[in-house]
This record gives C-alpha cells, sequence and structure tokens, in this order.
C-alpha cells in the first residue's frame, strides 16, 4: 500500500511532498502522480510559486506519459514559473514532445530550438530531457539515425549526472530506435539492459515499456511465442498501473501476433479494445494507429467496405504535416487489388519498397504483395521475378542479424513468401524448381557451422542433383513442404524423382497432434487400428511407397510439423514381415519400423556439402550418472547400469567415463569432445519452448551456484565436435520447438550445428526401464559395423518384439536420428 504523506508549508514538507509525487511518476503510477501533482500546485501556488510551478510539470509529465497530450499541453501552457532556465527547458521538453505526438511539426521544432539555445552552454539537468525530446522528434521525422544519435547523447549525460531515471529510459528508447533500422538484435539486447533496470530501480512503467518493446524485437525477429508473452506482461503491468497509452499499445501488438496465427476475430478485438482506450484519453495517435490496424485486418478478411470506412475516418483525423504510415499504405493497396484497380495499388506498394525509411519486414510484405499482384494479372515470370527478388532481401536481411537465437525464428517472416511461390511454381508445373526453393529455405542457421557465407554459396551452386545424393546416400529421400492450401512430397531415388500432392498443413498438423497423443497416453495404435496412424500413411508414404524397396534407408526431409513425428510408428497395410503373435488388427496391418531404416536429414544442401568422415578410432566420452543437484532432477538407479552396458561395448583405452560428481558442464567442455568418434550423456534433460537454446543437459554442480549444473544447447554450439554419433539419452532431446526452416531447435540441432556428423534425441520423455536396453542393443549394433540408422533401428525392432510393455511405441519411438551424411 502506498502511504501518501500529509502536505505542509515547511520547506522540507514540500520538498518531500515532491519527491513522493516524483517517486510514484517513476513507479508507474501515473494517475497518482498526476492527483498529487495538481494537489500541490493548488496547495503551493501561493505560499511558494517555485514550488508550485514544480508541482505543474510534474502534472504535465505525468499526463504526456499517459497520452493525454491535449491535457498535457493546456497545463504546461498555465505554467508560471520563476524563469530558472532549467524548469524552462523541462517545459519546452514536454511541449516538443506533445506537440510531435500530435504532429504539430513546426510547433515541436520551435519549443526545442528555445530548448537547444538555453542547453548550449549549460549543463542543466532537464538538458537531458530536451535531448530525449529530440531524438523523439527525429523518430516521428523518419530520422532513425539522428534519433539513435540524440539518444546516446541523453545515455551519457544521463551517466555523467548519475541519472538512473534517463539512464534507463535512455536504454528503453535505444531499443526502439533500433527496431527502426531494422536492427532487431541490437534492439534486444537494449532492451534486455533497460528491463533488468528499470526493475531494480522500481520504474515499473519503464519496466513494461521495455518488455513491450522486447516483445515487439522478437515479434519483427519472427519469435510470435516469446513476443505474445511480452506483450501480455506488459499489458497487464500497465493496466495495473492505470497507464491506459501503453495498455493500447500492447493490446494491439498483441493483436498482430494473433492475426498472423489465423485468429482473425481475436485479432480484431484487440484492435476494437485499443481503439476504445485510445478515444478514450484523446490520443490522436493512437487512434490513428488503431484505426489503421482495423483497416488492415478487414481489408486481409474480405470485408472491403468496412476497410474504407476506416480508411475515410483516418483520412478525416489526419492533418497536411501527417508522414503516410506504411501500414495503411500496405492496406490501401491491398484494398486497390481486391477491386482489381492494379495500377494503383501497384503504385502503393512500390512506394514502400522505395521509401529508405520502411522496414524491413514492410518491404517483405510490399514484395509479397506485388509478386501476389502480377499473379492476379497472370503474369507468372514477373511474379516469378518478384518472388525471388524479396527472397533476395529476406536472405540480405536475415545475414545481418548477428546470433543464432536472432536467426534461428527470423524464417517466419519469409514462410508465406516461400509457400507461394512453391505453389506458383508448381502450378506452372515447374516442380524440380520448387523443390530447389523449398531447400533453399531449409536450414539456413544450421548450415552455417558447415562452412563460410561464400564456400556456402559456391557449395550450394556447385550441389549434386537431388538423385545424385541418393546414390551417394544410398537411400531414398522423402522431402515434404506444408504448405497453407497444399502440401507437397518429393520422393527421389537415384533413378527418378516423383512428384505428389498432399492435404493442406493444418490437416495434417492435426492429425500428427491426435496421433501423438495415442502415443503418449501408452495405446497401442496397432491393436486399436488407430485411424490417424493408417491415415498418416496413406497422405504421407504410400504415394511413394513403390519406390521404396524392402529393408532399405530412407531419410525423411521433413517440415513444420513433420518434425515431431516419428515415421516408423504410422501403420502399413498387410502382415508384418517378422514372425510375431498377433492380436494387433488381425495382422492386417504392421507399423512401419518393420519395413526400413529411417533417419532425419536438414536439408538437401546439407547432405550434398557433407565430406566423407575421416577413418579414426572408435573413442567414446561417456558422461553422465550425476549427482543431483535439484530436486527437480532425481537420481536414477537405471543411470549407472546404463552407463555400464556402454562401457561393455569398448575397450578401457577407447573410452573416457565421467560419472558421479565429476560429470559437470565444465568437464565437458575440457574433455577436447572435437577427439570423439562417440559422445554419450546419459542424465536428464530440459527443453525450453520460448528459448530453445536454453534447453540443457542436467548435469551435476560442482560448487553450488546457480544453473551450474546445466550444459545448455548455446554452450554446446561455442565447442566444435566431428563426433560420428552423439547420443543424448534423456528426455525432449530434439526438442520442442519447431522454427520455419529449421526444424525442432533443442540439444540436437545444437550438436549438428556444432559440427556433429549424426545425433540421437528424443521427441518425448524416455522411460528409465526401456532405455538401458535400447542403449544396449545400439551400441552392440555399433560394435559389429552396423551404421548409426541400421543399429538404431534394430535396437528399436528388440523392442517392438519383445512382447513386452516395452513393445509400445512410446517406449522405442521417442528417438529419432538426425544427420547432416
Amino acid at each position: 500500500m502506498l502511504v501518501i504523506p500529509l502536505l505542509d508549508s515547511r520547506p522540507g514538507g514540500i520538498e518531500a511532498a515532491y519527491n513522493h509525487a516524483w517517486r510514484l511518476f517513476q513507479g508507474g503510477y501515473l494517475t497518482m502522480s498526476e492527483q498529487e501533482a495538481e494537489s500541490g500546485f493548488k496547495k503551493y501556488q501561493v505560499s511558494d510559486p517555485a514550488w508550485a510551478a514544480k508541482f505543474r510539470l510534474l502534472e504535465a509529465e505525468s499526463m504526456l506519459f499517459r497520452g493525454m497530450y491535449e491535457d498535457a499541453l493546456a497545463v504546461s501552457a498555465a505554467y508560471h514559473g520563476s524563469g530558472a532556465s532549467n524548469d524552462v527547458v523541462e517545459k519546452l521538453a514536454i511541449e516538443a514532445v506533445a506537440l510531435t505526438r500530435q504532429q504539430h511539426v513546426q510547433a515541436a521544432y520551435e519549443r526545442l530550438t528555445q530548448a537547444e539555445a538555453i542547453c548550449k552552454n549549460s549543463a542543466f539537468p532537464a538538458c537531458g530531457d530536451e535531448l530525449a525530446a529530440h531524438a523523439i522528434f527525429a523518430l516521428k521525422q523518419g530520422l532513425p539515425e539522428n534519433a539513435r544519435q540524440f539518444f546516446l547523447q541523453a545515455l551519457a549525460f544521463a551517466r555523467t549526472q548519475r541519472n538512473d531515471w534517463l539512464q534507463a529510459s535512455s536504454h528503453v528508447n535505444l531499443g526502439y530506435t533500433a527496431m527502426q533500422v531494422d536492427h532487431y538484435d541490437e534492439a534486444v539486447d537494449w532492451s534486455r539492459v533497460a528491463c533488468q533496470e528499470a526493475a531494480a530501480s522500481g520504474f515499473e512503467n519503464l519496466a513494461q515499456n521495455a518488455a513491450g518493446n522486447l516483445g515487439w524485437a522478437y515479434f519483427k525477429l519472427g519469435d510470435h511465442d516469446r513476443a505474445l508473452e511480452q506483450f501480455l506482461s506488459a499489458e497487464r503491468s500497465a493496466e495495473r498501473l492505470g497507464n491506459v497509452r501503453y495498455q493500447l499499445k500492447w493490446l494491439s501488438t498483441a493483436g498482430y501476433v494473433y492475426r498472423d496465427s489465423g485468429e482473425w476475430e481475436r485479432a480484431a478485438q484487440s484492435y476494437r479494445e485499443a481503439l476504445d482506450l485510445a478515444r478514450q484519453i484523446n490520443s490522436r495517435e493512437d487512434t490513428l494507429i488503431a484505426l489503421e490496424d482495423l483497416a488492415s485486418i478487414t481489408a486481409d478478411t474480405g470485408n472491403l467496405n468496412d476497410a474504407s470506412n476506416y480508411i475515410h475516418e483516418i483520412r478525416a483525423i489526419e492533418n497536411d504535416e501527417t508522414r503516410p504510415d506504411t501500414t495503411l499504405v500496405l492496406t490501401m493497396g491491398k484494398l486497390a487489388m481486391a477491386r482489381n484497380q492494379y495500377a494503383q495499388a501497384e503504385a502503393y506498394f512500390r512506394s514502400i519498397q522505395s521509401d529508405l525509411g520502411s522496414l524491413i519486414t514492410d518491404k517483405l510484405s510490399a514484395g509479397f504483395e506485388l509478386a501476389e499482384l502480377s499473379e492476379a494479372q497472370n503474369n507468372t515470370s514477373a511474379a516469378e521475378r518478384l518472388y525471388k527478388a524479396t527472397l533476395a532481401q529476406y536472405e540480405a536481411a536475415r545475414a545481418q542479424l548477428k546470433s543464432e537465437e536472432s536467426q534461428l525464428p527470423f524464417g517466419t517472416n519469409a514462410a508465406q513468401i516461400y509457400d507461394r511461390y512453391i505453389q506458383l511454381l508448381v502450378r506452372e508445373k515447374k516442380t524440380q524448381a520448387a523443390l530447389a526453393v523449398a531447400d533453399q529455405s531449409r536450414a539456413q542457421t544450421l548450415e552455417q557451422s558447415v562452412e563460410e557465407p561464400a564456400a556456402r554459396k559456391s557449395a550450394r551452386s556447385a550441389a549434386p542433383s537431388p538423385q545424385q545424393i541418393a546414390l551417394r546416400t544410398n537411400s531414398t529421400l522423402l522431402f515434404y513442404w506444408l504448405g497453407e492450401s497444399q502440401s507437397y512430397l518429393w520422393a527421389i531415388t537415384p533413378a527418378k524423382t516423383a512428384f505428389f500432392t498432399l492435404p493442406p498443413r493444418r490437416e495434417i498438423a492435426d492429425r500428427i497432434a491426435r496421433y501423438n497423443k495415442a502415443l503418449l497416453d501408452l495405446h497401442d495404435p496397432l491393436v486399436a487400428a488407430n485411424a490417424d496412424g493408417q491415415a498418416l500413411y496413406q497422405e504421407l508414404v504410400a504415394p511413394a511407397a513403390p519406390m521404396l524397396r524392402p529393408d532399405s534407408s530412407v531419410i525423411v526431409l521433413a517440415d513444420g510439423a513433420l518434425n515431431q513425428l516419428d515415421f516408423e510408428t504410422l501403420l502399413a497395410p498387410g502382415p508384418s514381415p517378422y514372425s510375431r503373435d498377433s492380436s494387433d488388427s488381425n495382422g492386417q496391418l504392421h507399423y512401419l519400423l518393420d519395413d526400413f531404416t529411417f533417419s532425419s536429414a536438414p536439408s538437401l544442401s546439407m547432405l550434398a556439402m557433407a565430406k566423407p568422415a575421416a577413418e579414426r578410432g572408435q573413442r567414446i566420452l561417456l558422461l553422465g550418472n550425476p549427482v543431483s543437484a535439484d530436486a527437480d532432477f532425481p537420481p536414477l538407479p537405471m543411470f549407472g547400469y546404463e552407463m555400464t552396458r556402454i562401457e561393455s561395448h569398448f575397450a578401457a583405452a577407447q573410452m573416457s567415463v565421467v560419472a558421479g560428481p565429476q560429470a559437470t558442464p565444465a568437464a565437458y567442455a575440457a574433455s577436447d569432445p572435437h577427439r570423439f568418434t562417440y559422445i554419450h550423456f546419459v542424465s536428464h534433460a530440459v527443453a525450453s519452448r520460448t528459448s530453445p537454446l536454453d534447453s540443457a543437459i542436467i548435469l551435476s554442480n560442482p560448487a553450488g551456484a546457480d544453473d551450474a549444473y546445466k550444459l545448455y544447447a548455446r554452450e554446446i554450439i561455442r565447442h566444435p565436435i566431428d563426433a560420428k554419433l552423439v547420443t543424448i539419452s534423456a528426455c525432449y532431446g530434439s526438442g520442442t520447438r519447431a522454427y520455419a526452416g529449421e526444424g525442432l531447435v533443442g540439444l540436437s540441432w545444437a550438436f549438428l550445428r556444432a559440427g556433429a556428423q549424426r545425433v540421437i534425441g528424443a521427441l518425448w520423455e524416455v522411460s528409465d526401464e526401456s532405455t538401458p536396453r535400447l542403449m544396449d542393443t545400439l551400441y552392440q549394433g555399433l560394435a559389429n559395423g552396423e551404421s548409426p540408422a541400421a543399429a538404431l533401428r534394430d535396437a528399436k525392432l528388440s523392442l517392438l518384439h519383445s512382447q513386452t510393455k516395452f513393445r509400445l511405441p512410446y517406449y522405442w519411438a521417442p528417438f529419432q536420428l538426425y544427420g547432416r551424411r
């Protein structure tokens, strides 16, 4: 509970009252700070005009942060201070920002010029606010680099003045500004710092602003899950603080996530709520944004009359100084295209493409719409050129991102472009070209661990044909593309490539979700003749069945939800080729595991670039059976048994065994993992859906430090390896989050990124009872000279045909083999 002190006429009492109101402002309780400031002004306007003037400015600044620009200007205009330079600068800065927000450019510029003249030769505390106001003005003028320089000056000024408030707010604004020039990973860094600083100082309003900006950076990177989490958190915080302006802002941004997820009504509801709140505080700027969002979504959903009405309403509010918003221009282009006004639509879209101030995501949208426009006019050659050019823009933007964490989700921004381009090529019967474009979208981040960019580009251009890759790998390749309206399969053997059309993405994904639920619920799909298991076989494999030889190797190049499906569990017609006691569907069905040896690959290009494995001794790093460092990860008796069984397949000179308290993340790094043929972990693991590179193998804690027992995926990437096989004998080693083009990202992906040739990871929780048996058989097969894929299949077959409970897919199906060779 906030305690509000009694105001009195003593100087100390006045200052204490003002400081209390100021702390309320910093904490984000803007309505309360405004009320206290107004009360202080009224109480002291006669007895102490100087302090009354300070209360008046704080009242105006509280209104400014609430988005009440007209009110802030009115209160500031009523300011009658002592003429102290600091207060005058603060007044001018408040008015400049309010006028900028209302798009009164000339009036705002005049205030800034006056404030700058006062600060030119002096360092009044309010001069930091003048620098920030200048930056906000530059942003509104479409000059983000100028804004960045002003915010950096404000940050330096804050550090000199030891002004924690100005420092935290400068970090917030630098994060926002970085997004205006497409530096989204930089925006993440600034915003994270701002969140930490604001939270530590109790600046709750700045903290929610920074959280929302962090969400916006994630959204632009294509990471919608993390974006929505930040938006909703910021919106709840703003509502609790009573900050309507930011509440409506984060409502709108959450709507963008809903829209991109196809939740149209939920998105529209967010925009309508934002519009109501914008009108409630009489914010012209926010009203325009909400109307633009509503115009955009109604145009996208085909409600052209509603879209036109919103645009007319926007036009009625705008003034001559208004710089056209990209969202509005894009919407007007879509509206014109829907009405067959092609020349007008093209002009709108090209204006975005040519605008140097347009964000890359807006340029990608405009390029996509131009390609769609060409298709609408039956100009397929122009559409192809535009799709290629837009994807080149995307790839150039992606190349500018610094970290894997930023690169991984960025593919979401191009997913629809790739999909429509592939659909166009298929309609034109250019199925081989469509396959090449589909593969172009795959494993772009993972591939960076193989070669430098120039070498990768050269290798791609000189890559063998898909049929040559099938010959080199002695496999049939099943390459999938899950599309919005249609999905596709390319079945590739050394002799030929066949093309098949499949159901839409959503239909396949829903069926996979149902089937996986049946597996995880310990059902026996074979006995139940599970309809989804049969249908998935008929849809995904049966078209290519004539091209598959019994007991042959099949490499699946999955897409989307297919990354979470074990193809070996699909129900094929006919009896099993293995003898078995079968009450299972009267012998009329069998698991596909009985027929083929399956593995997964990230892309054709990575298979093409794979180099022959170096000949070396069979050395294994066996690390696990750690001391429990967390009650959530208890010791399991079978950990030790599994390690003992694996040791039995190697000579002592071939092994480096790190167990018990010595099995730490530091021990893995110190072991020089690059020198091992096999690396095997026996432990618990955790998979992070929100931040997959925070997935971790749980090991021993050497010093009791927080999280020192976790070997994170991001740390794994930093230690290059060339292992023939890495095995993560733990739950969810494959990860739980699939990114467009990259597949599941987690521990398995991290080891491939570090250079592993193949990795075994689990799609779901693994059984402490069955896993040691499976791993024992796996290493027996490897010792006998089998390939990792064949050895894993034999290990699974031993459970499937064991006539024990381990025959259920729940026990043998989670382990998947991922390889780049």
